[in-house]
């Protein structure tokens, strides 16, 4: 995969993220995360770029780069596939540092959240084992290099693909987060992130919060209640049960069994936390725009199906 990093600085100088259609070059959101958009550019069928204008610095950006490029090498390592990925840093005089991602184009029926629409009973089955194969791969080395070295993931159904390549691949998407602990410490900045968060919320999070929201990714239990959760949010609501079922029965030694109650909570506490934190970044781009008069950089989603 080669990326034209001229085209891509182009792009960004042109882009208007309150309307991305109407910027200068063409270009259409393929999907969001939390804190990011993801395109494709100039009718490009074959690269997904995750936009994450999250830096001040260009240092910051290449600290990110780097600590991102650590990940998915040590992802390889423990053999969570993932795509073929490269970055490219943009500034712009009078912005914020830009990381662009790039990732070869997965086609859109083939990640979790589509195919558990649109399979059978047992396929969808199969999805959750590959997934959980994975999942036991991941578990199996932080168990052996911990604490000196963890790696975590964003599990949720989206954040996988099921390849239609013949070898059954589970292909991991979400790298853009680099969830990578050393003797007990998270190696990524988590007060980068947090420039996301709407100034008014972002003072009531505390250093301890942040932490147990990102030591759950490690988390073996947590991180699957959150797959379930998820569930819910996809319109799928029937997998719960007979997925955690499959789950318990693979959850490493020692770890409390997961229950339908756990999931019914967590996914209520999840829900109402990112509605709030959508309809403050709504407010936030609002004043930003209207009352400071100044570009608000965040590409927010409309409504989102919770």
């Amino acid at each position: 995969m080669q990326l034209d990093h001229k085209l891509i600085r182009e792009f960004e100088a042109g882009l208007n993220p309150l309307r991305p259609e109407k910027s200068k070059i063409r270009a259409s959101i393929v999907g969001y995360g939390e804190i990011s958009a993801i395109f494709k550019i100039a009718g490009d069928e074959h690269i997904a770029y995750k936009r994450m204008p999250l830096f001040s610095t260009r240092d910051q950006a290449e600290s990110y780069e780097g600590l991102f490029h650590e990940y998915c090498a040590l992802l390889n390592r423990v053999g969570v596939s993932s795509p073929d990925t490269q970055t490219s840093i943009v500034e712009i005089p009078g912005r914020p540092v830009i990381l662009y991602i790039a990732q070869q184009m997965i086609p859109a029926d083939r990640f979790g959240n589509k195919l558990i629409h649109t399979q059978d009973v047992k396929a969808n089955e199969r999805l959750m084992q590959l997934i959980l194969d994975t999942s036991q791969r991941l578990w199996a080395f932080c168990e052996a290099n911990k604490p000196e070295l963890e790696i975590g993931v964003d599990g949720q159904i989206s954040n996988w693909a099921h390849l239609d390549d013949g070898k059954d691949t589970i292909v991991y998407i979400d790298t853009s987060t680099p969830f990578i602990r050393k003797k007990g410490i998270h190696q990524m900045d988590a007060h980068i992130l947090l420039k996301t968060v709407p100034g008014l919320l972002r003072w009531t999070l505390s250093d301890k919060t942040v932490k147990e929201v990102m030591d759950r990714y490690y988390d073996p239990q947590k991180n699957m209640i959150d797959l379930l959760g998820n569930l819910n949010k996809e319109q799928k609501p029937s997998l719960i049960e007979p997925y955690i079922s499959l789950i318990n029965r693979q959850l490493p030694a020692g770890t409390d069994p997961i229950t339908s109650k756990a999931v019914k909570s967590y996914y209520r506490e999840d829900k109402a936390i990112w509605t709030l934190f959508l309809r403050l970044r709504k407010i936030d781009r609002w004043f930003t725009t209207t009352i400071r008069r100044k570009r608000y950089e965040y590409i927010l989603p409309g409504k989102v199906k919770r």
